[in-house]
């Protein structure tokens, strides 16, 4: 569940929105104009949900804000250990922020697990808040600890808050019918209404998250309600929490109108669904759940209001499958998978691009290869998606850059995929599909209109006066062909995989119609219509970054600290990968160095090179991480020097 808040002139003047609980008066308020917090525990510690719940209530409070998911590779990693340790980061300011943040202020750390893997991350200074109960000895042996790092003395530098969460939920919760198993449970709400306290985070949205989530299990519903109670209470009255801190609404940051917390993946279903009601098509989708991609195949399946039909195959080929042949049948139709799922869909996207019909391929790509990293972020599909495919079979492929531009990137991926007649490639992934912050919620009369023509009668007349239907005449604008629906009288045609004569779209093996259709389908491709990159250059820099997708929040980062520190750097961010904009070469050929940061080995930067003879620099990492700001900026620092 998320929140949603309706952005006023009043309060575009400071105004804060939603309620919120002060603490008691003697106890100090500061005021900060950003935080980075990271919840770490169990994957069975419940970090997720706590930090989701702590992004909803700063989201409505009006903050802007960025999260950073991070899930063990593992279905199951052996609790208290270092490869099941689970995390959520979330950065929130009084102004205008594109990163999770580099390092936390605050960590939550549940157990020693959690401290060790992500105490390395903290500056010095940052505030750990420690569950005291699970520091055993078998616990902390389990990770390498021969000695608590709670006595010492390695946590020195850190301001170090001992809590028993654990033994403090049990005691708040005894009340209750619960063992003491079940109410240990809570303990996660415990920390939130803690962090909900130090941050003045509203508390009423959480308390009805609560009541709907276990609305059929009330007592477990009273017994969080009461452990996230205690934490907030626990945080006014104990002498350890002396301070707590407000961090005021970033009124200024965004333009008027309604505004609610998304994901990447939910912006990315609630686009696809717009693009089906722009275009006034049922939206079908084939899918295998498959991580990071199931949450697009589990939302859609709630909107059978939405004219959504939603097939969990048994298979990444028989999901495609069925979608092209609802594409056939008259159907925005997608499938969604990640990169192992491509792999296993390319010979079905050759048969789409033969067969010229729409269909919109959702790749949220991981670490690779092979089942490589699930739950860990990657950009190495680009080459995959560009190319991996029998045949010369070319695709359209555009990426999002934010997880709230996942909406407007999949209505752009359905205008093209409906317009051209194409396979359309959306590039998302890991960090994008679970990250979440503010979306403007779009007026109705700011939506594309995406409607389409249906062939309805014969397109062709012959020699001899008679009207046929050519199901491969095409338009002499976008080189699409007729969409033509099964059951319309008189467009019955012929379709396969084997080559097509051009216009008839026969079976055709001369040699010369090959090569002609081949052009084409390229051409076509090569002919999409759209806009100019735009370019970020207040100085006349000599040296351009050029990023694709989710790089953009850190490399807008990075160049913000480097712009304030007195340096001069450009930068353009691609959202069209196939085609290129039109005028990327001429703003290639203005900058005496190109940088390309990628979460990859350098995909983007070999496409470049090859077409526009461009020595572009690549700066790459693998890490399954999303780039840090301040380790972008040294790179780029380092270009513009060297």
């Amino acid at each position: 569940m998320t929140s949603q808040v309706s952005r006023t002139a009043e309060q575009a003047d400071g105004a804060v929105v939603g309620e919120q609980r002060k603490p008691a008066g003697t106890k100090d308020v500061r005021k900060l104009d950003r935080v980075i917090i990271r919840f770490a525990g169990d994957s069975g510690d419940g970090m997720q949900l706590t930090g989701d719940r702590f992004t909803s209530e700063t989201a409505s409070f009006g903050n802007d804000l960025s999260t950073l998911p991070n899930f063990p590779a593992e279905i199951r990693a052996p609790a208290g250990t270092l490869p099941g340790v689970s995390s959520f980061q979330l950065h929130f300011a009084d102004h205008d922020i594109l990163t999770p943040g580099d390092a936390p202020n605050v960590l939550v750390a549940m157990n020693p697990a959690a401290l060790k893997a992500n105490v390395g991350d903290l500056p010095r200074g940052a505030e750990i808040i420690v569950n005291t109960d699970e520091f055993t000895r078998r616990a902390m042996q389990k990770v390498g600890y021969a000695l608590s790092p709670l006595e010492d003395g390695s946590l020195d530098g850190y301001s170090v808050h001992p809590v028993p969460l654990t033994t403090l939920t049990v005691e708040a919760l005894k009340e209750f019918d619960l063992s003491r198993k079940e109410a240990e449970r809570s303990k996660n709400m415990f920390a939130l209404g803690l962090l909900s306290w130090m941050y003045h985070r509203p508390t009423e949205g959480t308390e009805r998250f609560l009541r709907s989530k276990f609305g059929r299990k009330p007592q477990i519903a009273a017994a969080n309600i009461a452990a996230f109670r205690a934490g907030w209470n626990f945080g006014e009255t104990t002498e350890d929490f002396a301070v707590s801190y407000e961090v005021a609404p970033a009124a200024k940051a965004f333009p008027v109108g309604t505004y609610r917390n998304i994901s990447g993946n939910l912006a990315l279903a609630y686009g696809l669904i717009t693009a089906s009601q722009q275009a006034d098509l049922p939206l079908f989708l084939g899918s295998y759940p498959i991580t990071p991609a199931s949450d697009i195949l589990h939302e859609l399946s709630r909107h059978k209001n939405f004219g959504v039909r939603t097939f969990q195959a048994e298979d990444e080929i028989a999901g495609i499958g069925a979608a092209l042949g609802a594409a056939f049948g008259g159907s925005l139709a997608v499938t969604t998978t990640s990169g192992p799922g491509v792999a296993l869909k390319s010979e079905t996207i050759g048969l789409a691009v033969s067969l010229e019909l729409p269909l919109l391929v959702v790749d949220i790509q991981r670490g690779g290869p092979s089942t490589g990293l699930p739950t860990k972020t990657e950009q190495a599909d680009l080459l995959q998606a560009m190319y991996g495919r029998n045949g010369e079979a070319p695709v359209a492929v555009v990426a999002p850059q934010t997880p709230a531009d996942c909406f407007d990137t999949a209505l752009e991926a359905a205008r093209i995929a409906l317009t051209y007649r194409t396979p359309v490639v959306l590039l998302s992934d890991g960090y994008l599909a679970n990250g979440s912050e503010p979306w403007r919620i779009p007026e109705l009369e700011e939506l594309p209109d995406l409607r389409v023509q249906f062939a309805s009668g014969p397109n062709h007349t012959l020699e001899d006066g008679t009207e046929v239907f050519w199901p491969y005449k095409r338009d002499t604008q976008t080189l699409a062909r007729p969409w033509a629906i099964p059951g319309t009288p008189g467009l019955e045609h012929r379709i396969g995989g084997i080559e097509k004569q051009d216009g008839t779209g026969n079976i055709s093996y001369d040699p010369a119609n090959h090569d002609f259709m081949v052009r084409t389908r390229q051409a076509k491709i090569d002919g999409i219509a759209v806009p100019d990159l735009k370019v970020d250059d207040p100085h006349d820099a000599k040296t351009l970054v050029l990023g694709w997708g989710s790089t953009y929040g850190p490399i807008t980062a990075a160049v913000r600290r480097l712009r304030r520190a007195g340096e001069s750097i450009a930068q353009a961010h691609l959202r069209h990968l196939n085609p290129f904009p039109p005028n990327l070469a001429q703003v290639l050929q203005r900058y005496d160095k190109v940088v390309i940061p990628e979460m990859n080995l350098g995909q983007l930067a070999t496409l470049i090179r090859a077409k526009y003879l461009v020595d572009a620099r690549s700066y790459n990492q693998v890490n399954g991480m999303p780039f840090k700001a301040e380790q972008l900026a040294t790179a780029l620092k380092e270009a513009i020097d060297g």
